[in-house]
């Protein structure tokens, strides 16, 4: 396995992880990129550890931005696309407060994602996970923040180019996500939402997960309580924050 070979597959293959894995299992032919983009493998020293400790670790990572900022401590903030108004208040209070300490990981997806990255952006810096191609900017709606993300903060995608955002991208994506951050705040998720994925894929790693409280017949915030009543530690004020 050569940086080589991880990067032409890589890119013939549209970042697909288990394409790439079959074509280094098999040792497929290959011919190397000429203009090879801005891109982290595997094989370099700059490669981030909490990576490697993934089941799937990425094989190649696209930027946009600052790569120094994956040496820094980050904490992951995840939550839903249609966040309730008690949702986004409590992220503009949580991320402003853990930026003063803490890159802000996310995914830039609409809702709290794109409001993490905001509050990150205020106080320090932020860190965007695509499950898009790197040069895509998905959704459109957010292209003013990739534009601010791409040069205050960094963009990183398993997926090249303009590959398209494909549904099976973000729930893969999300480990990512999780593996960037020393730990995962909860903002709002009901069972069956892809944060829950990013919990899972956490937890997997070690890494401790916080959340708030929802009233008991909100199906907005069951996924929370449900996290609370599993062992989550609990956000109440300001000295839960802190202490993360």
């Amino acid at each position: 396995m050569t940086i080589d070979q991880l990067v032409a597959y890589s890119i013939n293959y549209d970042g697909e992880y288990s394409l790439i894995k079959k074509a280094l299992a098999s040792n497929e032919p290959y011919e190397p990129i000429l203009d090879v983009p801005k891109v982290i493998t595997l094989l370099d020293d700059t490669y981030p550890e909490s990576l490697r400790n993934l089941q799937e670790p990425p094989y190649v990572l696209y930027y946009k931005g600052n790569l120094d900022l994956l040496k820094q401590t980050a904490i992951a903030i995840v939550g839903s696309r249609k966040p309730q108004t008690y949702a986004t208040q409590m992220t503009q209070k949580i991320v402003g407060l853990l930026s003063k300490k803490y890159v802000i990981v996310s995914g830039l997806a609409k809702g709290i994602d794109a409001l993490a990255h905001k509050e990150g952006l205020m106080e320090n810096s932020t860190i965007a996970v695509l499950g898009c191609g790197i040069d895509r900017i998905y959704p459109y709606e957010n292209k003013d923040l990739f534009i601010l993300i791409q040069n205050k903060g960094l963009i990183v995608s398993e997926y090249p180019g303009s590959c398209l955002p494909l549904k099976h991208h973000f729930p893969f994506r999300n480990r990512i996500v999780a593996a960037l951050g020393k730990g995962l705040v909860v903002m709002q998720a009901d069972l069956k939402s892809g944060s829950m994925i990013t919990v899972n894929e956490a937890l997997n790693l070690g890494k401790e997960v916080y959340t708030i409280p929802y009233q008991v017949n909100s199906l907005e915030g069951q996924g929370c309580n449900l996290l609370i009543q599993q062992g989550a530690s609990m956000i109440l004020d300001e000295e839960d924050i802190l202490s993360i």
